[in-house]
């Protein structure tokens, strides 16, 4: 609920192991990439986020149907998404603008219809994120656009022919995109500069369980053998586990000592957080499906820059800039992804943390016990940040706009409670009574 607050008690307890849901950046584009294959797709694994709600709501609007197959004996976790009677190619900004991973159905609808109209999105307010490259993209694909009254038009007149892209920067949404549009594109197409991320893997895998022909995912050069559109059919699928929810309570478990186990995640997802853990001083162990991270030291100082895949996720930072708060010494971390996403350091520092920001990079003191305080998520990762940070801070904090933990974290606060900490879910003021003044005294 967005009006709720999330209430901690810093107790410095988490233990034990928590299961990782679906990954959020995968399932939002496997649901859009669901528009490419004419009737009933099954998406398993999906996690119960809001971010997942309104994408069925853009999906819905298209004209699908969407169904979350939760009762007693049936999985709530499995989307059932029939696109047999899409036949929309225009998404409103009423629903857009909520989450930026709307776009993501760009490049579906354009291969599916030759045209598309989509409102600009929106999303957290962590940077610029702009689509131009998502534009190129699909410009070299046969597209044209025109921007209208906040409208992106987009129209393959002259159908998709395939092409030879290389990406200025190995933006995750615009490979995606030209991706899904690449598969029914005449001929071949080389994505150069590809994003790497797993989730590039998950979708290219969906796709060719469809139909398609996709070599590489998961290397700097994709290529895509195109395919006629009636040749992609539905399919079943079940989602890659959250390797930034896994990084989350990992990052629980070195704060506190743990052991954390986050189960349901492969471990070459966070192969660079991990290095990150054993630098700091945390034991970590490595399974087939899961990871635990615990500690009995004292935490060391780490450096850290924010790169795409492989490199250290940008998803992640907010959690290990409180972890570097929390350190003997001083740690640099360096933001080279989002140019807002240190606004969480603010946060951060009405707890008691010594943090410095220059440009994009952050001096961080550790060393200082953090103290209880009303705070405000930022953004999503910020913002379940802050949860971890109330845990291991003396007395009583209050995380406010948790919307924003809602849009990527299943139950999270009923996670962390499994795991011992004493956090729960509340209105901003229970007992409070408003009172109206009708008049001024005089």
């Amino acid at each position: 609920m967005a009006h709720e607050i999330i209430v901690v008690h810093g107790n410095g307890k988490l233990a034990g192991e928590v299961h990782i849901s679906g990954a959020k950046n995968s399932a939002l584009k496997l649901m859009a990439a669901s528009i490419l294959g004419r009737g009933q797709t099954v998406v398993r694994n999906v996690p119960l986020i809001s971010d997942i709600d309104v994408m069925s709501e853009v999906l819905e609007w298209l004209g699908a149907t969407v169904e979350r197959n939760g009762s007693a004996d049936r999985d709530e976790h499995v989307l059932t998404i029939d696109t047999t009677n899409v036949d929309s190619y225009e998404t409103p900004y009423e629903l857009v603008s909520k989450m930026r991973a709307s776009i993501a159905v760009l490049g579906p609808l354009v291969a599916r219809f030759g045209q598309a109209r989509v409102a600009m999105p929106g999303g957290c307010q962590i940077g610029a994120r702009k689509i131009d490259m998502h534009l190129r993209g699909l410009e070299a694909l046969g597209v044209m656009f025109d921007i209208d009254h906040g409208y992106l038009k987009a129209e393959a007149v002259n159908g998709l022919h395939g092409a030879s892209i290389v990406l200025d920067f190995p933006s995750v949404g615009a490979t995606e995109n030209t991706l899904m549009a690449a598969v029914v594109a005449e001929g071949e197409t080389i994505i150069g500069n590809a994003a790497r991320e797993p989730e590039i893997v998950d979708l290219a895998n969906m796709l060719n369980e469809m139909g398609a022909k996709v070599r590489d995912a998961g290397s700097s050069i994709i290529r895509v053998e195109g395919v006629p559109l009636e040749s992609l059919h539905p399919c079943d699928h079940t989602t890659i586990g959250d390797r930034i929810e896994a990084g989350t309570f990992l990052v629980g478990g070195a704060l506190t000592g743990g052991p954390v186990t986050a189960r349901g995640i492969n471990p070459s997802y966070l192969r660079m957080a991990i290095a990150k853990f054993r630098e700091m001083g945390c034991v970590v162990e490595e399974g087939p499906d899961y990871v635990t991270v615990s500690r009995t030291e004292p935490l060391n100082t780490v450096e850290i820059q924010t790169l795409p895949h492989p490199g250290f996720p940008t998803d992640l930072q907010a959690q290990f800039m409180l972890l570097a708060a929390c350190a003997d010494g001083v740690s640099v971390i360096t933001e080279n992804v989002f140019e807002n996403r240190f606004m969480f350091a603010a946060e951060l520092m009405r707890m008691g943390a010594d943090i410095e920001i220059e440009d994009h990079h952050s001096l961080v003191r550790g060393g200082r016990r953090l103290q209880g305080a009303p705070v405000s998520s930022t953004d999503l990762r910020a913002g379940a940040a802050l949860v971890l940070a109330g845990i291991v801070a003396e007395g009583e904090t209050r995380v406010h706009k948790i919307e924003h933990i809602d849009r990527g974290y299943e139950d999270y606060v009923g996670k962390l409670q499994l795991l011992g900490a004493d956090v729960k879910r509340e209105l901003p003021y229970p007992n409070h009574r408003a009172t109206v003044r009708l008049g001024v005294d005089r």
